[in-house]
């Protein structure tokens, strides 16, 4: 049982407030926060804060004695590896339009870059690592977000509303095949047009969208949608992502739903904060709306085409806990909650296995079967690895909030 201390990315999407109050920092940052990473991942790990003084890397902790930190079968399992990359994500601008490869693409594309010697560091570089990515994000605040092809007749009727002439033609692709097949020519037309047409093609949906939003009023059907793409549109003009917007589910979170994104799944993040768990990779192929490397042959290949509702998740919630399951086999979610007559609650922790704490609210105190305990504050967070079984904790002095993350193999509840 030990503290961390965590690396925080900064990208220009990112908040100058969320992570720095979380943590107790001054606010605004200097510079936008984007990202709190807790985990072992090569490109920024953690580092573990022993009572003696000593800060040591959580991955090369793993590397010298992963049987003792992850447990022998996860060891076993997960070639010594922590399975799973968890986050604090704070949007304040929105991020790229994107999916992320499965397992055995991600596997041949790290082999095919390297072997084209592609630098790990070249921005050109599609694959980061050997792994799949698929992710669960559960919101702080109200979060915003574009996930998945939306069903194709929504879509029909979204763009009949807009009638924008520049894109009748290409929508008849979708009204002539109302499934996946035509969600793929419809998207892969627009995502590969000259840029000399785009130019002149997003200012119309652009002008279209206004006039719709004039029309109907701010309550009008589609409207979350259509104020997307007008944001979208002012912030990257002439972009094929403001096109591909229009095909995807728009979906708003409360705080405490997750929304989880599997492998080929179009997404955008638009804004909000939330705790993001995810596979243990970095590895991004991205379709527009950024001004980093976009490739989309490769992205066209990674793509899944399935229309289906936003797969948005409260969880399954017992007393104090909520868990969040999902078919990844690399992490579940856990939350903690303690208010009212739930405060001071003891809850009993998941046995065996990595797994990272976070406390987002509160205090809570952390008490191991060996005895030892530790109070963790709000921004604190804390390594248990499979030598620290019988855990429990209980909020300390009133309402707190805790963030649990375990890999996904474990059926057991508690």
């Amino acid at each position: 049982m030990e503290l961390l201390d965590n690396p925080v990315r900064r990208y220009a999407w990112g908040s100058r407030t969320v992570i720095a109050e979380l943590q107790g920092r001054p606010v605004p940052s200097p510079h936008p926060e984007a990202e709190l990473w807790l985990g072992a991942h090569p490109g920024d790990p953690s580092c573990l804060l022993f009572s003696d003084g000593r800060r040591i890397s959580l991955l090369d902790e793993l590397a010298a004695d992963p049987v003792t930190r992850l447990g022998e079968a996860s060891a076993r399992r997960w070639n010594g590896q922590l399975p799973f990359l968890f986050k604090v994500l704070a949007a304040n601008e929105p991020l790229s339009l994107q999916a992320h490869p499965g397992a055995a693409d991600a596997a041949a594309g790290f082999a095919r870059e390297n072997a084209e010697g592609i630098r790990l560091d070249d921005a050109r570089r599609n694959y980061k690592d050997v792994n799949h990515k698929p992710e669960l994000i559960c919101a702080l605040t109200e979060f915003h977000a574009l996930c998945g092809f939306r069903e194709p007749e929504g879509t029909l009727e979204l763009l009949g509303a807009l009638a924008v002439p520049e894109l009748a033609a290409h929508v008849d692709l979708l009204a002539g095949q109302p499934d996946h097949g035509g969600l793929r020519a419809l998207f892969s037309t627009w995502i590969t047009l000259p840029q000399r047409l785009l130019d002149h093609m997003v200012p119309a949906v652009q002008r279209a969208c206004v006039d719709l939003l004039r029309k109907g009023g701010p309550d009008r059907a589609f409207g979350a949608e259509l104020r997307t793409v007008l944001e979208l549109s002012e912030q990257y003009p002439g972009d094929a992502g403001v096109l591909a917007a229009l095909l995807l589910n728009r979906v708003t979170l409360a705080p405490g739903e997750a929304l989880y994104t599997g492998d080929g799944v179009l997404h955008a993040h638009l804004s909000g904060a939330g705790v993001e768990l995810m596979a243990n990779s970095d590895n991004v192929l991205r379709g527009g709306l950024t001004p980093k490397h976009v490739d989309v042959p490769e992205l066209l290949k990674v793509l899944d085409f399935e229309a289906c509702p936003a797969p948005v998740m409260t969880g399954t919630a017992d007393g104090v806990i909520t868990r969040y399951d999902t078919v990844a086999e690399e992490f579940r979610l856990w939350r903690l909650d303690w208010s009212g007559p739930t405060n001071g609650d003891v809850v009993p922790l998941p046995d065996s296995g990595p797994r990272i704490v976070l406390c987002t609210a509160g205090s809570a105190k952390v008490s191991a079967g060996s005895g030892r305990s530790m109070t963790l504050d709000r921004g604190e967070s804390l390594w248990l690895d499979a030598t620290d079984v019988a855990v429990k904790v209980a909020s300390v002095d009133g309402p707190a909030q805790l963030f649990l993350a375990t890999d996904g193999t474990r059926t057991s509840d508690r």
